[in-house]
């Protein structure tokens, strides 16, 4: 933090929002240990180390067994006993084994469940969740939310989901205008109590505003006064600083702008069946299947976690080939994709205002572009 202080009472776990998004070579026993408490998330790395370095021979065995020791102690194997029974909970595919088995063989949303369900069966006093309803189909959300309220920890969660915060949380900081303000309900009763402080900070603002003008014609008619009559100096001389001081102090926080986002999508008007799916097949995730979408069709694709959802997405998006059949788009369909990472390598180190000129080269365009956004202030 840049400033100030906070402390947390007991223990505290904390989950990522991307969990094993960043790492997919790694095993689940690796993902499993980023969020094991801190002694056993290091005792973890370095057991995993030294194995490593037994394996390519650069050791002969003392370190990885001293590593083991130390994990052991430390309540490594209760804590695998945990991560063994959360997988056979919470992965709908069998986990014979945390210890081999890659962070990319789990879907998304499996991993994110597995880290969940140990989490939220870990017994620490204080629970971090960055986003924890991302990637989980329909009925990991009313799992998740059953979980919430059971679970006897305190919980602090990053969430957009208006549901999850109105069935599940019972206060809500709010962050935003560069700060930050507390409501004392679930998100139920949000919106009103926003609204009310939108109105009371509007008319503090405007107060502000009122006593300033009448601070500062007080200061120019005692300076008139004074010019008059040099006994006034004092008073104009106070009435001044007692008007500086004011204004030095500066106004109210205003209320907060509501940003307005609006999202233009173009079609592709001349060709009315834009694609064709002939036998569409992806290995043991889902059979072969055929359909037609046609321009203007809002197209839903719904399923449980590790179904092959995102899998039947890139086939479209041509970047994975089908395991059988093959996908035919109209003579004039361009493909746009936006997917639940959005990981672009290409945007990194880049501008915002040279990103848009990729699709918009005209400078006064591309800015309103980013004002649409409120990126504006970060166009560089």
């Amino acid at each position: 933090a840049d400033a100030g202080e906070f402390s947390i009472n007991g223990s505290m776990l904390y989950m990522t929002q991307d969990v094993g998004m960043s790492r997919p070579t790694d095993t689940l026993r690796e993902m499993l240990i980023e969020v094991a408490p801190p002694a056993l998330r290091e005792a973890g790395r370095e057991l995993v180390r030294a194995e490593r370095a037994m394996q390519a021979g650069e050791d002969d065995g003392m370190a990885y067994a001293t590593a083991l020791a130390h994990w052991g102690d430390l309540g490594g194997y209760d804590l695998e006993a945990q991560w063994q029974a959360s997988a056979q909970r919470s992965v709908k595919s069998e986990v014979e084994d945390v210890f081999t088995r890659l962070v990319s063989e789990l879907s998304g949303g499996e991993r994110k469940r597995l880290v969940l369900d140990l989490l939220l069966h870990s017994g620490a006093d204080v629970l971090l969740l960055d986003e924890p309803d991302n990637y989980l189909d329909i009925p990991t959300r009313q799992w998740l939310e059953d979980e919430l309220r059971a679970c006897p920890s305190t919980i602090l969660m990053v969430s957009h989901d208006r549901t999850l915060l109105e069935r599940c949380s019972n206060k809500i900081i709010a962050v935003e205008g560069s700060g930050c303000w507390v409501h004392g309900g679930s998100f139920a009763t949000f919106p009103e109590a926003r609204e009310k402080r939108q109105e009371l900070l509007g008319d503090d603002l405007k107060r502000w505003h009122e006593e300033e003008r009448r601070l500062f014609h007080h200061m120019k008619i005692m300076k008139q006064r004074a010019a008059q009559n040099f006994k006034n100096a004092t008073k104009a001389n106070a009435a001044e600083t007692r008007w500086e001081k004011f204004v030095a102090a500066g106004p109210p926080p205003p209320p907060v702008p509501d940003q307005q986002i609006y999202v233009r999508l173009r079609g592709a008007d001349a060709a009315r069946r834009v694609a064709q799916l002939n036998g569409v097949s992806m290995h043991d995730l889902f059979k072969p299947f055929s359909d037609e979408i046609y321009h203007g069709e809002r197209v839903a694709l719904i399923g449980p976690n590790g179904t092959g959802k995102t899998h039947l997405l890139k086939v479209l998006s041509q970047e994975l080939s089908p395991g059988t059949g093959d996908v035919k788009f109209g003579p004039r369909t361009s493909v746009g994709v936006f997917t639940q990472i959005n990981d672009r390598p290409d945007f990194l180190g880049r501008e915002c205002i040279d990103i848009v000129h990729d699709r918009i080269s005209d400078e006064e365009k591309a800015m309103k572009t980013l004002a649409r956004y409120g990126l504006r202030n970060q166009a560089r």
